[in-house]
């Protein structure tokens, strides 16, 4: 058995900041991860070969070996069952890990070194202090310097203006919204995205300049591959949307005291007690290329696997029955609503015939709205953008009466000549992603199968349904879209109407003040941390819940330090 200070399981979003944080105050820290990494010299071919058991060494990654592996084609990363990106082990000739769920639903979340970051669009809003304030156990106002750092840290940046924001802020503007040229949030308004991605590079302009040649500088391409893996940068800690495989992870190792194990799926949290408290000791894990079992121990531990691995693994380790673990699963209860321009009618608002939609960040423009949640500009590649259009609850799409009600012309799946429309209109078309601030509730969440089990224990069955507030919340939202596309000129507009089970932006399956405390340590397990979404009260109002969880991991790490290591 191997003593660590603190193991650390994930390294998306939460569990990198946390291994960085704890590693610069000079603690040991074992990061382990159950996918592979991406370009590190000791997985040349991570996907084929299981190679060494894990790496502390910043000159161990490869930037040359990152850009081979990162292709940018749509099934070969994004594929939920096969791609790179998938949850699932290394070997892509095995199956991904199962999930139990009884609806309409798709769960995008990866396994591998950057988590759910890998695939994540960076768009890094701050919570509305209204969601945080008086729900949470502390204000609003005590998150804000661990904001602050974790924006100066990725950095976070603003979105650069392409032609897809330039038209949702002229519709804005038409609805009589203002700019909220702010990072904390109090009332309506449109502003551009604030994005963990870097600025674009001056060079870009420079026809002189290959795409090829603009690949290997510092700075944003306007690509549009945020989505389908960024490897754009000079180094792998310059690249530049900011996945915490580039920003964080490199930043812990540069401490020296931090190491990282791939391809180990922990399946148990080991705890001992201590007079009359149950503590945290260690994690047993299994190798997911072998299969072989080891239990490792450390001071502290903390899960930082994701809004349904947490709460599984808690259940699967038998540890203290609590009511709250697994409930309360938000998502945002997401839609998606596109409009499609005339030549004409562009090129007096924007200057162009063409709209471009895959140009820019992906998500570089959002309009907040305090109490219904937020709209956000949506670029998505042709591919995507087509298997966004057909997730809906409806049938297919058919021609509708507009309405107070209903003031789009389609909703549904399109399918044959309607899909050809859309998809031949697709660089004139800009798609609105709507960001719902659901509800919680206890009856969502997830739990355990008690008949299904895999190589890594009893799988997890996840539910999800929009309380009566939050489909109204989002109703509300799909209509100002709607508006909004319209008063930026849009001829038609299709509401896609997505299924309850889009679970993009899990949270609060594990929520402060209801399993863990406010320094996020498990109110039943001592020296057992949560550093990731499931820890959230609520859904923050409807914001991307990344920039919040980092936040609050760099504070859990201070309390982390405060309380066993001072």
């Amino acid at each position: 058995m191997k003593l660590q200070d603190v193991i650390v399981i994930g390294s998306g979003g939460g569990g990198a900041v946390m291994a960085k944080e704890l590693g610069e105050k000079g603690l040991k820290v074992l990061v382990l991860e159950a996918g592979p990494w991406y370009g590190n010299k000791q997985w040349p071919q991570p996907n084929t070969e299981s190679n060494s058991e894990s790496s502390s060494s910043l000159s161990d990654l490869d930037i040359d070996l990152y850009k081979q592996l990162m292709d940018k084609k749509e099934m070969n990363m994004n594929d939920l069952v096969t791609g790179r990106y998938r949850f699932g082990p290394a070997d892509r000739s095995k199956a991904q890990w199962f999930r139990n769920i009884k609806q309409k639903a798709m769960i995008w979340q990866c396994a591998g070194v950057g988590g759910t970051t890998q695939v994540y669009t960076a768009n890094c809003p701050r919570a509305y202090p209204q969601s945080v304030d008086g729900k949470w156990p502390f204000s609003y106002k005590e998150l804000i310097p661990y904001y602050e750092k974790v924006e100066e840290t990725l950095p976070v940046n603003f979105a650069p203006v392409t032609a897809k924001e330039e038209l949702f802020y002229f519709g804005a503007k038409k609805l009589g919204l203002h700019l909220n040229p702010s990072l904390d949030i109090y009332s309506p308004g449109y502003r551009p995205q604030p994005n963990a991605i870097l600025p674009p590079n001056e060079a870009i302009i420079n026809p002189n300049i290959t795409d090829v040649e603009l690949s290997w500088m510092e700075g944003c391409t306007l690509s549009g591959h945020c989505i389908n893996g960024c490897a754009h940068g000079p180094s792998i800690e310059k690249i530049a949307k900011r996945s915490t495989n580039v920003s964080y992870i490199p930043l812990a190792l540069r401490t020296g005291n931090v190491s990282i194990r791939p391809n180990a799926f922990a399946v148990k949290i080991l705890t001992e007690k201590e007079g009359s408290e149950l503590r945290a000791i260690g994690v047993r894990i299994k190798d997911t290329w072998t299969g072989q079992e080891e239990e490792l121990t450390a001071s502290v531990v903390v899960l930082a696997c994701g809004s349904i691995e947490t709460p599984r693994l808690w259940l699967n380790s038998s540890l203290p029955e609590n009511e709250f673990v697994g409930k309360g699963l938000v998502t945002h209860y997401m839609d998606w609503i596109t409009g499609i321009f005339e030549k004409k009618d562009l090129l007096s608002v924007i200057g162009a015939t063409q709209i471009r939609p895959y140009v820019g960040n992906t998500c570089g423009a959002r309009l907040d709205y305090p109490g219904l949640g937020a709209l956000q500009t949506a670029g998505m590649s042709p591919g995507l953008t087509a298997s966004f259009y057909g997730l809906s609850t409806d049938g297919y799409a058919v021609r509708k009466e507009r309405s107070n009600h209903r003031p789009w012309d389609m909703e549904g799946r399109p399918v044959g000549q309607t899909l050809h429309y859309l998809m031949d209109n697709y660089a004139r078309s800009l798609s609105i992603l709507v960001t719902t601030d659901d509800e919680v509730d206890d009856r969502n969440g997830v739990a355990l199968d008690p008949r299904i089990s895999d190589e890594n224990g009893f799988v997890p069955v996840i539910r999800y349904r929009a309380t009566k507030k939050s489909a109204e919340r989002r109703r509300k939202l799909a209509v100002l879209a709607a508006d909004l596309l319209r008063k930026a000129g849009a001829k038609q507009i299709l509401r896609s109407n997505w299924p309850e089970g889009m679970m993009i932006h899990m949270e609060s399956t594990m929520r402060i003040g209801f399993v863990v405390d406010e320094n996020c340590e498990a109110y039943q397990v001592k020296r057992l941390y949560i550093a990731d979404n499931s820890v959230h009260a609520n859904g923050l109002g409807g914001a991307n819940p990344t920039l919040t969880t980092q936040a609050l991991a760099a504070r859990t790490a201070e309390k982390v330090i405060e309380t066993y290591f001072s």
